[in-house]
Parts: C-alpha cells; structure tokens; sequence
C-alpha cells in the first residue's frame, strides 16, 4: 500500500534506509507525481522504494518515450518531468529526449542506473561513463557517489533544472549506492530565488526607443510562456499598438485572431511576415532563445535596432547586437516600460495581420485529395476547444502546422524547434493527457515520425488515456524530399512502406480511422475526439503543396 506522505513513512519505518528509499523521499519532497521509465536491473532499489511511495511510475515501451513524456510534461507544467533508465544501452536511449528538452528549455530530471562503484574503473558489462556522456546536453550531470549525498544531489538537480533558462538534470545512481543502508536522511528545504525587477534607468531607455521608432515590431520567443508573462505581453502591444509575431515555441502567446498578431516567423523562406521586420525599424525581442530563430535569418545586415527584453541576458552573436537590454521579471518589465513609451499610430505593418489571416482561409473550402496540408491544418483548429493541446511532430506537416495552425492560449501548440526531434508527438501527447486529463490532446505526425515512437500507444492505452493521432501520411520523408526538391530539383532515399494504420491501431486494441475523402476529416475527427480512448487516424496528404510554397514565397513580393 502507498504511503501517503513522508511523515507517515517515518512513523512507520524508523530503522535504517537504503539509499534508494532515501532518493525517493526527496523526489515526493520536490513535488514529483510520476516517473516515466523502463524498468531494469540496476535501478531496482530505485524501483521497490517506489511501491511505498505516492509517486507513480509510469512504465513506458521505450526509454526515448519516456523522455520525450518528461520533456513534454516539463514545458506544460514548470515542473521538471522525471524520467528513469537502467545504465548502458537503456541510458543511451534517453538522450534524444534529454538533449530536445535541453535544447528545448523544458526543466527535465533524468535518473540512470548504474553499475556498482567497485567496476566503473575497468571495462565491465554495460559500463559506459555515463555523466560524461550527458553532460554536453545537461546543465547539471553528476553521479551519486555515497548515500550521504543524496538530498544535496535532489535539490540542486531539481533548482538547476527549473530555474531560468530550465533545461536537463541527470543523475547517475550505481546499484550499489542505491543498496547502502544508512540513517534516515531529511530532504532539503525547496527553494527558488525571486526573479529581481529591471533597473528603472533601463526601462525608460527601451520606452524611450519605442518612443521614437517609427515602426516597432515584437517577436516573442518561449520565455514569454515559461515565466507566464503571456497576458502581460498582450497587454504592453495593446497599450503600445504594435504588431507581434511569435517564435513556433511561442504560438498562442498572443491569440492568433488577435488585431495585433503576425502569426509565427521561424521559416528559412521569406514569409509574409518576414516583409514586417524587413519594414521595422525597432526589434522588441521578448523571452526569445537564439536557437527558435536565428538573428542572420532576419538581421542579415546586421543594421535593425533590437531591444532585449527578458530575465536573463542575450546571448552573444554578429547578428545581434542590443540598443539596450532590460533584465529582470517579464511581467514588471513590460508593465513598466509600456507606462512610460507612447502609443504608436498605425503603419504598414498593422496591414499585415488581415493578409496572413486571408493566407491561413485560403484553403478552408478546399477539396482536393489527398488532402492539401493547408486544408487538414484549417479543419484540424475547427474541432478543438481554444485550451485544447496538439503537439506537433518533426516532419514536413510540422511547417504547416507552424505556419497556419491557429494557436489562441500559450502552451496549446507544442513544436520541438530548438533539436526538432522526430518521434516526440505520440510521447508529448501522453504527457498532455497526464499533465491536463480534461483537454483534448492531439498528437500530429508525419507517417515517419509516427513510425518511431509508435509503442507508446500501449502505454496510453494502458494508462487509460483519451488521445488521437492525426498521421499525415504520404508515405515518404516529406520534408526531406522538400530540401532536396529545393537544393537539386530531385530527390532520393525517401520512400518507405507504411503498414495498414487502422489494422496497426486496431492490434493495440485503440481505434483506427482511414480518411477517404476530404470532407471526411472533420467528422472523423470529431468521432475521433469523442471516442474517449486513443484514437489513430490515417490521413492521406499532397505534399506537392510544398514546392508549391517554396515557389510561391520565393516569388513573394511586400505587401506593405
């Protein structure tokens, strides 16, 4: 039987505890509810002390599930997503998700088994170092190397991970650690450092740059949803009437039917709203990570004025050289700074809103099958509830879904842009029914990308979840195809064969839908959505819209 809470462990088992228990004890202390994971012989200490414990262990198929599942679940809550290997080969499986999370700045908190201390100096069975191996894509990787150690290696692993910029923690844990007894240890006090407010004298300095810019444009990165200072951007716009666009990691931060939003920016090619920052003569950067989008993509020049806003520093680059930067709580800043600037009147750019909108309606009345990407990602945004979740695979459909979906609330479009790493949507969709069991959660994949991570569908099925995949299906690696089109005007080794996904699904004992014809897809999904279990539909797509786009934008010229 669990125990309810750390007080009723204590009472209950005054003598001596392994390591592992003691490990435990600390993450129920940190506020864990889950560990995602795949059970093997050296984390079992680990394993046992978590029968007497609330925190529930979420057995996954695979240990880059399990991963992608904490990294997910780290973006939607702010709460490092746990995850757990063995050593060896169940470590290697882990670093795909730890290194998007990191990447990513999704706070994650990644546990491997290891083998006894007494052999890591040798060559030994499944023994690689593995702290070595992860540090590159961690902030923080240490090995456990006494039992005494345990609390201090929890807390700073989780204050590490979560703290601004979040990223990966990994804890290496020998079995042999894990096994030592030793007296009840207590788990350090949880504590996080209030974020300081910006210097006044920086605050008039980027309000006196707005002041006198003839035409500001903001673009918000995924800082912006991580330090919840979405209705505080909103806000400023409104007050200051300048148009926003967002990173793809930022959509929804501001709504894409609002007056003021350009939609996201991250496409190599020269999109509509591209022509904006051409046109602007003031960059307001809010909580953006260079790695959503690079600066040379749209400061080539080196010649726009930008202003950083945010709680930690720019980073260096040619490309981005600052007029001023404010540092400090997203919130308060931006509050501030839009008391003290003066409202702009509208220019060019407040024209731009209405046409990008007219781009994403383009299609909505299309009927052309396979269906046209546009088309599935228009009907896919009219059967889901603003708050609801659709975490978008790495693939060409994830262009699509970038450039057209219409994300209203933050957190509501999930889009792996820092690693963009295939596999993650199935994963991210787990972690999203967990994470929020009253959204839907939809998980979009490219036929590929479906392919990679598909055995979680038994540990959604497993958990109970209510979920549905939309496969865009066109049997090859689009986006692959697409570069290569557009590099060589040919392409090759981009073929596979897909099995029969409605029997694939089927197998699993989740439903399975085929679209036949496109107006078909909303009422398949709609069944789809309601079926309350995991649902997988197979969508047949024309990716010839791609080269069709790359034409298209190339030949684009401003509309302002």
């Amino acid at each position: 039987m669990k125990l309810a809470n750390l007080e009723t462990y204590r009472e209950q088992k005054l003598e001596p505890l392994r390591a592992g228990e003691i490990f435990i004890r600390c993450l129920e202390n940190e506020g864990v509810t889950h560990i995602f994971g795949v059970p093997g012989e050296e984390n079992i200490d680990v394993l046992d002390a978590l029968i007497d414990s609330p925190i529930e262990f979420v057995q996954t198929r695979h240990e880059q599930g399990a991963a992608f599942i904490a990294d997910v679940y780290g973006r939607l809550t702010g709460k490092a997503g746990v995850c757990l290997s063995t050593l060896g080969p169940g470590a290697t499986n882990l670093v795909t998700g730890v290194a998007d999370a990191n990447m990513d700045r999704a706070p994650i908190v990644a546990i491997a088994g290891q083998g006894a201390t007494t052999r890591l100096h040798k060559e030994s069975h499944q023994i690689l170092d593995l702290v070595n191996l992860f540090e590159p894509i961690s902030k923080y990787a240490i090995q456990i190397g006494a039992p005494e150690i345990v609390p201090e290696v929890v807390r700073k692993a989780f204050k590490i991970s979560q703290s601004e910029k979040p990223g990966c923690s990994f804890i290496d844990f020998p079995e042999n650690i894990a096994a030592m007894e030793i007296d009840m240890l207590q788990p350090l006090k949880v504590q996080s450092a209030t974020t300081a407010t910006a210097p006044v004298g920086k605050c008039e300095q980027v309000a006196n740059l707005i002041s006198d810019a003839a035409a500001p444009i903001i673009m918000v990165g995924n800082g912006v949803i991580r330090n919840k200072a979405s209705e505080a951007l909103v806000d400023f716009a409104e007050k200051l009437n300048v148009p926003v666009a967002t990173t793809f990691m930022a959509k929804g931060v501001i709504p894409s039917s609002h007056r003021l939003s350009l939609g996201a920016i991250g496409l190599q090619a020269h999109d509509y709203v591209s022509f904006g920052f051409d046109f602007a003569d003031l960059i307001i950067f809010v909580g953006v990570d260079m790695v959503e989008y690079h600066p040379s993509l749209w400061n080539p020049d080196r010649n726009k004025k930008i202003v950083h806003i945010d709680i930690s520093p720019a980073e260096v680059d040619q490309h981005y050289i600052l007029e001023a930067g404010v540092i400090g709580d997203m919130s308060d800043s931006l509050s501030r700074i839009s008391a003290k600037a003066k409202r702009r009147e509208n220019t060019p750019l407040h024209e731009l809103p209405s046409i990008i909108k007219q781009e994403y309606l383009a299609h909505s009345e299309d009927d052309h099958f396979p269906i046209k990407p546009q088309k599935i990602v228009h009907d896919l945004r009219q059967v889901l509830d603003r708050d609801d979740i659709v975490v978008s695979d790495v693939g060409a459909h994830k262009m699509w879904i970038a450039r057209m979906y219409q994300a209203e609330a933050p957190n509501t479009c999930i889009i792996s842009n820092g690693f963009a790493a295939m596999g993650i949507a199935l994963p991210g969709a787990i972690a999203a029914s967990i994470a929020f069991p009253n959204k839907k959660a939809v998980a979009v994949c490219g036929d590929a990308g479906f392919m990679m991570n598909n055995q979680e569908i038994e540990t959604a099925l497993r958990l109970g979840l209510d979920l549905v995949v939309l496969i865009f299906n066109d049997g090859k690696y689009g986006l692959i195809e697409w570069h290569q089109k557009r590099h060589f005007g040919r392409a090759t080794g981009i073929d596979f064969n897909n099995p029969d996904f409605v029997a694939f699904a089927e197998s699993f004992g989740a439903k399975g839908y085929r679209v036949e014809s496109t107006d078909a897809l909303i009422p398949t999904l709609e069944m789809a959505l309601g079926d309350g279990t995991v649902s997988i539909i197979d969508c047949p797509v024309d990716y010839s819209e791609n080269m069709k786009l790359t034409e298209k934008l190339k030949n684009l010229t401003s509309p302002i």
